[in-house]
């Protein structure tokens, strides 16, 4: 019995780290797959999605009465500024998410109270316009994503021009 003592333990010591790295590491493979697969219009730029269908899911199970519109962000060149612009009479939020896959904010537009925002979403040290709404996080990338709540999928044609006036860019700093 004590020859496999060794192996036993061995095993045991394999799996938990493992099982540690799985934990660890797996939300960033994660997010990078979504980034790639959300960030169609390019790094710090929105992309205004078409509506979910069987055909096409870019994430894992996409709401069919969901508009999305997403901005894959890279802070390491400096902050970015996401503009919100709710379509007035539907439910819409923003959800920023860093690389971990972490939620770092929440702002449905009943919060808003159906008025324009801008989140400033930024590194610790980085600089942000005075005034500005700053959400800081410890990573470099991530996604923020807007749902825009449909009654049916024929209305987005009707909101795509009111939904893209919500974008996503670097701060650029003028003197």
């Amino acid at each position: 019995m004590r020859h496999w003592l060794g192996p036993l333990l061995f095993g045991l010591i394999v799996a938990a780290a493992t099982a540690w790295a799985a934990v660890l590491y797996i939300p960033y493979g994660l997010m990078n797959v979504a980034m790639d697969r959300l960030g169609q219009g390019g790094i710090n730029k929105m992309s205004y999605g078409n509506l979910a269908s069987p055909q096409r899911q870019p994430v894992v199970r996409p709401s069919p009465d969901l508009a999305y519109s997403s901005c894959s962000y890279d802070l390491s060149a400096g902050p970015v500024a996401i503009d919100v612009t709710p379509v007035p009479g539907r439910y819409s939020s923003l959800s920023i998410f860093d690389a971990a896959t972490d939620v770092i904010f929440v702002r449905n537009d009943v919060e808003a109270e159906g008025k324009p925002y801008r989140i400033i979403v930024a590194r610790a040290g980085q600089t942000a316009p005075a005034g500005a709404e700053v959400v800081r996080t410890d990573h470099d990338r991530g996604i923020a994503l807007i749902r825009l709540l449909l009654k049916h999928p024929k209305e987005i044609a009707g909101f795509d021009a009111a939904r893209r006036q919500s974008s996503c860019a670097p701060v650029t700093n003028k003197k």
